[in-house]
């Protein structure tokens, strides 16, 4: 697929948020041997300059930009780096998010407030940056927002999570319609269950193995699974891709378990 050239990504600018572990850094690595140049951002600074030298070393150019996604005044002078040294981002993942699972009347109004804050607003703002900027440069984008198989059904104790994913699948159809003359793209993935640090600890329990053994695929997505939509998304293989928002989750959200 790296060598198919619609899938390629050479000369394309690629900001990734949550980039410093997970589906973020496998994007990166992955975006980036596709050819396009690369922003990491993410608040752990560690975990990004080291997976900056592995991409370095790989030949691909790179920009760290230590963000908390959060921080919605911040975005100009973060965006205005990263064109500084690499040009306008005209692919953007809005990837950074959290989870904290609770049943819906144990869940505090600070668990709300955050979750809808990191998965939904933040995506929000930096959406809003990214299409002010590519609008004035009269330049073409993708953006793909990363939302979840439980935007698309329910799980016990994911109400907020639901939530917060589910405007999320709701904004991409929205600025699908309102960017498609821009020539900016928006769509989404909603990847099932893969591991990451936010759920790694309960996959390697009794009980999140025997619920994996459950799900339609009967186990987790490697991460590798995600490389192929994503790069879909982002290239001209999907230059015609647009306001959709694509399982990748070998047929879980089919039958929600």
């Amino acid at each position: 697929m790296m060598n198919t050239p619609s899938f390629r990504l050479d000369g394309k600018v690629a900001m990734i948020t949550g980039a410093s572990s997970g589906i973020g850094a496998r994007l990166a690595q992955s975006f980036a041997t596709a050819g396009a140049a690369v922003a990491l951002v993410a608040r752990r600074r560690d975990r990004l300059e080291a997976l900056e030298q592995e991409l370095l070393a790989s030949g691909a150019q790179v920009v760290v930009v230590e963000l908390d996604i959060n921080d919605h005044a911040a975005l100009p002078a973060a965006f205005a780096s990263i064109e500084a040294r690499l040009g306008v981002a005209d692919v953007v993942i809005n990837n950074a998010g959290i989870a904290a699972p609770a049943t819906f009347l144990k869940t505090t109004a600070d668990v709300l407030h955050d979750t809808m804050s990191t998965n939904f607003e933040s995506a929000w703002h930096v959406t809003q940056e990214a299409a002010r900027r590519l609008v004035a440069a009269r330049k073409p984008g993708s953006i793909i927002n990363v939302a979840s198989v439980l935007a698309l059904g329910a799980g016990p104790g994911y109400a907020a999570y639901s939530a917060s994913k589910a405007a999320l699948v709701s904004m991409t159809r929205s600025l699908a319609l309102e960017f498609v003359r821009y020539r900016i793209r928006v769509n989404a993935l909603a990847p099932g269950w893969f591991v990451t640090e936010m759920n790694r600890d309960y996959f390697a329990t009794a009980a999140g193995e025997e619920y994996l053994k459950k799900i339609p695929p009967g186990r987790a997505g490697q991460l590798d699974e995600l490389v192929g939509p994503a790069l879909l998304l982002a290239s001209d293989a999907g230059s015609y891709v647009n306001g959709v928002t694509l399982p990748v989750d070998g047929g879980h959200s089919v039958a929600l378990v």
